[in-house]
């Protein structure tokens, strides 16, 4: 391991001696794969030199432990009992770090939510479910763009297809994947009954032209009149977009956007994400049937977590997971469940590397 962050700490300085070379600037592409893998590599090396630090230090401490003054040995212990205990933190932080890097996890994603079991009641909560996925990203300083959206009557939402741009999204936001349950008495119950609804999430990273490339001669594009809730707002020009991917038979509809190029390229970036992610979900199968890298990712009748209204609780099922703070939660707090879900799945990550 310390051969590996030798040559890494290598790399690093060799790349900041060539983004200190004025001639860099000249060529856009080059300064830009050398800014990333600098900032790839910053937070291995800012951890293997504290680690080095903390080990000299260690050594210094030890030599004082043989000090003919009590007190002095006495504190020497203490220091060397924490400084001990902080490295071996540190260790196991850099094989995490040294974990290879899912390709995906830099990139934006597609966002899909979908009402199931629980009429209009599921609708509601997948109106919720968005607005909970927004306020995080409102939190980090994503952007969110809404794709194609089908809402009720009463402020529920069918169905919503957004896209999150912004840095890491996907690292985030990847084990969202799933059938969410909600517990509640919903407004239209009289007789305050606790009713269950569910409601499917999909995360997708977003694929670029050159991650995925289609063969126009696969597609066929439809357009129409788009027409809102009811046949209301109908268009006078058929601006409205389905395109069929036939190989496949996936189809993705936009008309959302009065111009027909708008919902065209919004529903080409939905269909490329979600090739993407049926190519990426049958190489994992073929790699290991037995083995799912992403939790939730094309098995949708999995329930991953369920929000209990009146006990104020949300649960992780796949990892026990149990918080009191639904109303912190569902207003966009939701990094007291994505972080023991990283730490979760890195720590499965790094049992699988030490049994290879």
């Amino acid at each position: 391991m310390y051969a590996k962050l030798d040559a890494l700490e290598q790399e690093y300085l060799q790349i900041e001696s060539d983004l200190s070379d004025p001639g860099v600037y000249s060529d856009q592409e080059k300064y830009r794969r050398l800014s990333k893998s600098h900032a790839d590599l910053a937070p291995i090396v800012s951890a293997y030199r504290e680690f080095r630090r903390m080990s000299s230090e260690l050594v210094e401490n030890k030599e004082l432990l043989h000090d003919n003054d009590p007190e002095i040995r006495q504190l020497a212990e203490a220091e060397a009992y924490r400084l001990a205990g902080d490295i071996e933190q540190l260790k196991e932080k850099l094989k995490v770090l040294l974990l290879p890097r899912d390709p995906m996890d830099e990139k934006s994603i597609i966002l899909e939510i979908r009402a199931g079991t629980g009429g209009e009641e599921a609708a509601l909560f997948a109106a919720d479910l968005f607005r909970m996925y927004s306020r995080y990203a409102e939190n980090n300083s994503w952007k969110v763009e809404i794709l194609s959206v089908h809402e009720t009557g009463t402020g529920g939402l069918k169905e919503v297809v957004a896209s999150i741009a912004g840095s890491h999204v996907y690292s985030r936001l990847k084990y969202e994947s799933g059938v969410h349950r909600v517990q509640r008495v919903p407004e239209t119950e009289s007789q305050g009954r606790v009713h269950t609804s569910a409601v499917t999430v999909a995360i997708l990273p977003e694929a670029e032209e050159v991650d995925l490339k289609i063969d126009p001669g696969e597609l066929r594009i439809d357009v129409f009149r788009s027409s809102g809730p009811g046949g209301q707002s109908v268009n006078t020009t058929d601006s409205a977009v389905r395109i069929t991917h036939e190989p496949t038979g996936l189809v993705v509809i936009c008309q959302d956007e009065k111009s027909q190029h708008k919902n065209r390229a919004k529903a080409m970036k939905v269909l490329r994400s979600r090739l993407l992610s049926a190519l990426e979900e049958e190489q994992k199968k073929e790699l290991d049937a037995n083995r799912r890298a992403q939790v939730g990712s094309g098995d949708r009748s999995e329930r991953i977590r369920t929000y209990n209204y009146p006990q104020g609780r949300v649960s992780d099922h796949r990892i026990n997971l149990t918080l009191y703070n639904l109303e912190a939660i569902m207003e966009g707090q939701l990094d007291e469940v994505i972080e023991p879900l990283v730490q979760n799945f890195q720590a499965q990550a790094l049992k699988e590397s030490r049994a290879a």
